[in-house]
């Protein structure tokens, strides 16, 4: 299910080339799945299994927050244009010299706001550089539901 797609990079970009599991969320989350999505965020980390999403939504950003505090390497793909060097968050550069973050955009580098469009682009990206797929929330009539056709259902898991 792989396509070719030209990416803007920021870190070590050899760490697309890790198994992954990709962790996406719809928007709205059951309060139930929360803790699921931090107790799975835990796990990961604790297990030193490379993580690549979005991390968009509070949610999704609570679960990079989880992640980073580990030493394992993660992959955040933004919707928009990619920031310089010196623009990306204090709270993540160590990471990055680290050589455990790697920050991609997929996108044109002319957008600057994330818009329906581009997050469906981060999301495919997501899913085709993935090896599972877990998912915080998913509303099956939403956007996330309908990019899941075709994948088999053994490499997907719903926390909440």
């Amino acid at each position: 299910m792989s396509t070719s797609v030209q990416i803007a990079a920021l870190g070590d970009i050899s760490l697309l080339d890790l198994p992954k599991v990709g962790f996406l969320s719809s928007r709205r989350v059951p309060p139930s799945a929360v803790m699921k999505c931090y107790d799975w965020a835990t796990e990961m980390r604790d297990q030193g299994v490379c993580v690549m999403g979005g991390f968009q939504s509070p949610l999704e950003r609570d679960v990079l927050t989880f992640l980073l505090q580990g030493k394992q390497p993660v992959i955040w793909v933004l919707a928009r244009k990619l920031w310089t060097s010196r623009g990306v968050p204090k709270a993540y550069r160590a990471a990055i010299e680290e050589g455990r973050l790697l920050i991609v955009s997929p996108v044109s580098q002319s957008i600057r706001r994330v818009d329906g469009q581009s997050a469906a682009v981060r999301n495919r990206f997501v899913l085709e550089h993935s090896d599972r797929h877990v998912f915080g929330s998913l509303d099956p009539n939403g956007q996330l539901a309908k990019m899941l056709e075709g994948i088999p259902q053994d490499q997907i898991q719903v926390l909440g």
